[in-house]
């Protein structure tokens, strides 16, 4: 298999996800919230956690791997970066947009990069994000196209000014998937072995939304509305039940870092996390 060159540019969508205020429900439960985040769990006065986003456009995230040519056995989420432009709303249709923008070759062993990114619109006409996905493909390298541009982001050397601690539970993924993202590798013991694991790995999507969670409830308390752009690197993989923390240092008026760690392990899960925010 070889990347299609040909897809670079090629507007992909419009691509329509109809939802009601029951997925805004099941996912917040499916990034672990409970009866203490009731504004995430019940119908009256709901607000939407903002990675409600990436489920929603899950559909994008396919045929952004259909029109590449990736070879899906090799495929996982490297970089997410989301920019909100209003609240999402409980229910409606959403309507998204875009296209492959790069590709990225890491050389014939390390796999290439696929980068694509989307606007989604509410059916009531408003702008609500754009998604800059980053594709990691593990199997499609050796193009020979220029290297990715380093992302680089320092962490003070201070310890956090916010420590959360999760458990997703031993089942969180197969929770999870039930948001939209139904890939073999997060359910299937023999797919997930082909692909080099031991089993069934945590959508790195879900892990990110437990850390939105920890990142509202510490710099905007109940007020995911007042998310701008979130950002993180997929790092290495988790394994469902293993416990997590969030680390958040902010270090602006409303710009934090964050990143997720496996609390049994010490090692990075979420690493370069950016949020910005108003207060």
């Amino acid at each position: 298999m070889a990347l299609n060159m040909d897809a670079i540019g090629k507007k992909i969508g419009p691509i329509s996800r109809e939802y009601t205020w029951k997925d805004v429900i099941l996912y917040a439960l499916a990034v672990g919230a409970d009866s203490s985040e009731l504004e995430y769990c019940y119908e009256k006065n709901l607000k939407v956690i903002p990675t409600f986003s990436l489920a929603t456009t899950f559909d994008f995230f396919w045929h952004i791997a259909k029109e590449s040519n990736i070879n899906v056995a090799g495929i996982l989420h490297g970089e997410q970066e989301l920019i909100f432009h209003a609240a999402i709303p409980s229910e409606g249709t959403l309507i998204t947009e875009g296209a492959i923008t790069h590709y990225y070759d890491k050389g014939m062993d390390k796999g290439a990069l696929v980068i694509a990114e989307c606007d989604t619109f509410h059916s009531n006409g408003a702008k609500l994000f754009t998604s800059i996905c980053n594709i990691f493909a593990r199997f499609d390298g050796g193009f020979g196209s220029g290297k990715a541009p380093k992302n680089v982001v320092i962490f003070p050397e201070s310890e956090p000014d916010f420590v959360v601690d999760a458990r997703p539970s031993f089942d969180q993924n197969l929770l999870y998937r039930l948001t939209g993202d139904f890939f073999k590798l997060h359910v299937d013991p023999e797919f997930a072995e082909n692909a080099g694991f031991e089993k069934p790995i945590m959508h790195g999507a879900c892990v990110m939304g437990y850390g939105c969670r920890a990142l509202i409830q510490k710099l905007v308390p109940g007020k995911p509305e007042h998310v701008r752009r979130l950002a993180c690197r997929f790092s290495r993989p988790l394994y469902p039940g293993v416990p997590i923390k969030t680390l958040i240092w902010k270090t602006e008026t409303e710009k934090a870092l964050w990143r997720v760690v496996n609390a049994e392990s010490g090692e990075t899960v979420l690493d370069n996390g950016i949020i910005e925010f108003v207060e």
